[in-house]
């Protein structure tokens, strides 16, 4: 069903391409438009989950697109951090890993009948990724801007590798919250299992 929070999920998966083309591209102010991009299309997951919920439009096709269509805009952004060499590739191996498994548990057990119980801090994944990815780009725009205190933020990040660090924290949580989806439906599983 073609709804409001479709269409934009559906958006959301357009501006991916278009986002990544900006941060490779080399025009000026190329990476401060992907990063509106970006915060735009992050917007927009926020803003289609909630439209559906109020006005009960909740449909197969959004459960399904919507947490694809993240999956999508946050792996490209970490992909493409690694082949600029800000992260390791192994980070992103990790979290593209842990998103894979989780979202083919979620449909064997939807096909054998269960619904697949989220944690709280599982949630919080979404929203800890999206804010070290906006922080990469922040980084990134603002490269090559010689005021005092931009230039001192630029060094501050560069010179402790905060975007490698960070998004190394982000990949454990990750994996942690992974984790937490095993736990909490560790019940179903061994249904499923045997």
């Amino acid at each position: 069903m073609m709804t409001l929070p479709n269409i934009l999920t559906f958006f959301r998966i357009f501006l991916t391409p278009i986002f990544i083309v900006c941060l490779f591209a080399e025009f000026e102010g190329a990476r401060f438009l992907a990063l509106i991009i970006f915060i735009s299309a992050s917007i927009t997951d926020a803003y289609d989950g909630y439209y559906a919920r109020k006005n009960d439009m909740v449909t197969e096709t959004g459960r399904f697109l919507d947490p694809l269509a993240d999956k999508i805009l946050v792996s490209s952004a970490f992909i493409s951090f690694a082949i600029m060499g800000l992260i390791d590739f192994w980070m992103v191996a990790i979290i593209i890993f842990r998103d894979l498994f989780v979202t083919g548990l979620r449909v064997i057990m939807s096909r054998k009948g269960f619904t697949m119980m989220t944690s709280k801090i599982a949630k919080s994944k979404t929203g800890v990724q999206v804010g070290i990815i906006i922080f990469t780009l922040v980084f990134l725009s603002l490269k090559g801007i010689n005021w005092f205190l931009v230039k001192e933020y630029l060094y501050f990040v560069a010179e402790y590798q905060l975007v490698y660090y960070l998004t190394l924290i982000v990949a454990i949580f990750t994996v942690y919250t992974g984790f937490t989806y095993i736990q909490e439906n560790r019940q179903a599983i061994r249904k499923i299992m045997n």
